[in-house]
Order: structure tokens, then sequence, then C-alpha cells
């Protein structure tokens, strides 16, 4: 791959990845960076790439983007069930234009998977739809832990990795064991990178980064998120089996469907936001190229970094 240069001294540069937990500040940083690299922002929050998730996912208004383009939004109906794959193709295309017109594309999102897909050297396996829509059945009917403990016997690396409530996990590495034959931990992510990239991950504390994650529920809901819901609705938004799971998005259709109240649907948000930012943090903490920088150090600590990485 050939580097592009930036405009503030990061020569070299040929990816920056901007990550960490959510309500960090990763799209206000990388925003501020493409304008001082000469750069654009490449996505990798995986529910941005919906179509209409445009509060709940806290994209940037065009405003807010100061003419930096931005790639790889509203790329799928809410009905398409995501795919890391198909991600990984639009990524490293979109990437290699940004390439091509002399610019530093800025892949940003705290997505982990998505990240790795870009940068690493990953293949997934493929999916079949009857063995899917199989094993989601008797995630409805038996529940995850009886479906994680079947992948504790078939294959204890990849049980010992996923959590045992994460249903849809649990799901997809029994699919990849049934459709290959071989572990799902023989296709889990390592660490051998087939992009060179300077990874900043924005640090916060926590008692703040909680704050922060209740500031932002709070401006989604003034902002009008559950309208946004009630709109996508009739889209095939409680269909979905990946938007609808969205934070956010699927407190408020419990809310809209009357199982909680209003008040019930936002304070759930807030917990499982912050749960979500937890994740998010042991993920990329525990990737040793990530070079940490606290999330109010200002952009030249930010451009240091990235040309240390470089050096």
């Amino acid at each position: 791959m050939t580097g592009a240069i930036g405009q503030d001294g990061a020569a070299g540069t040929e990816l920056v990845a901007v990550v960490g937990p959510t309500a960090a500040g990763k799209s206000d940083l990388a925003v501020e960076l493409a304008l001082r690299l000469g750069g654009e922002v490449v996505n990798a929050d995986s529910m941005q790439l919906y179509r209409g998730m445009d509060v709940g996912t806290a994209k940037l208004t065009m405003d807010e983007r100061r003419g930096v383009p931005h790639h790889l939004l509203d790329v799928w109906d809410v009905t398409e069930t995501a795919s890391v794959a198909e991600y990984q193709r639009l990524a490293r295309e979109t990437i290699a234009r940004v390439h091509e017109r002399g610019r530093v594309p800025l892949l940003v999102g705290g997505s982990g998977l998505y990240i790795r897909a870009v940068i690493d050297d990953l293949d997934f396996p493929g999916t079949d739809p009857e063995l899917r829509a199989r094993l989601e059945a008797e995630l409805a009917d038996a529940g995850p832990a009886a479906l994680h403990a079947r992948l504790a016997e078939s294959d204890p690396l990849a049980a010992a990795s996923i959590l045992p409530g994460n249903g849809r996990r649990i799901v997809r590495a029994l699919e990849v064991i049934e459709l290959t034959g071989r572990p799902f931990s023989a296709s889990m992510p390592t660490y051998d990178a087939k992009e060179h990239a300077a990874q900043l991950g924005l640090t916060v504390p926590r008692p703040l980064l909680d704050e922060r994650i209740e500031m932002r529920v709070g401006r989604m809901w003034a902002a009008g998120l559950v309208e946004e819901v009630r709109g996508l609705e009739p889209y095939g938004l409680r269909d979905g089996l990946t938007a609808s799971r969205a934070l956010g998005y699927a407190q408020v259709l419990r809310y809209l469907s009357g199982e909680w109240t209003e008040d019930q649907a936002r304070e759930e948000t807030v917990r499982a936001t912050r749960r979500f930012a937890r994740r998010q943090e042991s993920w990329f903490r525990r990737d040793p190229r990530v070079r940490w920088i606290d999330y109010d150090a200002p952009v030249e600590r930010a451009l240091d970094t990235i040309n240390a990485c470089d050096s």
C-alpha cells in the first residue's frame, strides 16, 4: 500500500484508527485529525452503517463534519443483518480509493471486530441461512446458556472468550463449527497485521465516562430518538436481527410495545451503554498496538502519537 503524506508532518501515515469506548470523543477527534492530515473518515461503527439510525448512533451532522468526507455511513437497510465480511470488503475498497486521492484514511469507531477486520489478516467463514435460522430458533427456545454449554463441549477456547449471555455470538460460533468442521477459535482474530496503522485509543476515567454516557443518552432523547425509532418501525426495524438490538433502539422498541415505560427505556439504555463501554475498553486494551491518549488531550498530542507509530 502506498503511504499518504499528512499536512502536519505525519509523513508515511497509511492508515490511522481512532478507537475506544462510546462517548469518548472519537468522532470529533477524527474530524480534527482529518483537517490537519488532509484525511477522510471511514466509519467503523457497526450501527452507523444503517440508514435512518442517526440520533441513536450519534452520527455527526453535516455541520459537525466540517467539510471532511465521511464514508460507510447509511449503507444498509435496517432489515439487513450486519456482516463483518461485507464490511471488510467495503472498508478496504474505500481505503484504497482514499489512498488513490493522496489522502489519509481515518478508520473511526468502537466496533472492535470491524477495526480488526480492516487492519488484520482475517478471513470470515460464510453463513448458511437455514442453519442460522435453526440455531436462532434453538436460542429462542433453550436460551443462550444451553447453547454456550454445547459450544464449551465442542470448542472450549471459543466458549471461554464468549460471554454466556451473548446469544448472537454463540450462534455464530456454532454455525461456523457446523459449516467448516473446524473450531470457531481457529477463525478468531489474531494480531497478524495486513495494514500498517497508527491506532489511537481514547481513554476516559470511568466515573467521567459514566457521566458522559448518561449525558449522551439524555441528548439523544431530547433530539428525538423515540420519534426516530417510531419512524423506522414501518421499514422493518423490529424485524432486523442486528438493527433491532442496537443500544437505545432495542430499549425504545420495548417502550413502544408497552413492555416498559419511557423512563425505564431511557434508564436501561444508560445501563446497557455503560456495560457496552466496559466491553469495548476490554477489547481494545488487549491489543498491544493501541497507543492510548487522554480523551481531552490536545490534537497535537494525537499527531505526535501518530508520528511515533510511523517512526
